[in-house]
């Protein structure tokens, strides 16, 4: 069974995301801080991460950056899903190993579809 981790800090979009993903047939792991999340992702090892930006205390893209610089777990693909919609944004979690980049508001329906184009379906 495909596994994902969903790292935000809003409750709302956590569990929106995680019925959906469920619903499909993934396996979810949730998690509402990010500055922990290097440990758990290790532990877990998820077919793919979907981050939020805009995190206290850890930043997702500072979270990217230590993933992509792990070798462990550099090859998983990470979601970033951001109010953050500036083109200058975009390019910048690009440049740093974000593999697709998704603003918010979102389509849960056709990120679902993006997630099964990415490693599958569960």
């Amino acid at each position: 069974m495909s596994k994902v981790i969903v790292i935000d800090d809003e409750p709302f979009i956590l569990m929106m995301i995680e019925d959906k993903l469920k619903k499909a047939g993934f396996k979810v792991v949730t998690l509402r801080e990010s500055i922990n999340a290097v440990p758990i992702i290790r532990n877990e090892k998820p077919d793919l991460i979907i981050l939020d930006w805009m995190m206290p205390e850890l930043s997702g893209i500072d979270l990217c950056k230590m993933l992509k610089a792990d070798a462990e777990l550099a090859e998983i693909p990470i979601f970033m899903l951001t109010a953050k919609g500036q083109e200058a944004d975009e390019q910048l979690g690009l440049k740093h190993g974000v593999t697709r980049y998704i603003t918010k508001p979102f389509s849960p329906k056709s990120l679902l579809e993006m997630i099964e184009e990415a490693i599958g379906k569960p």
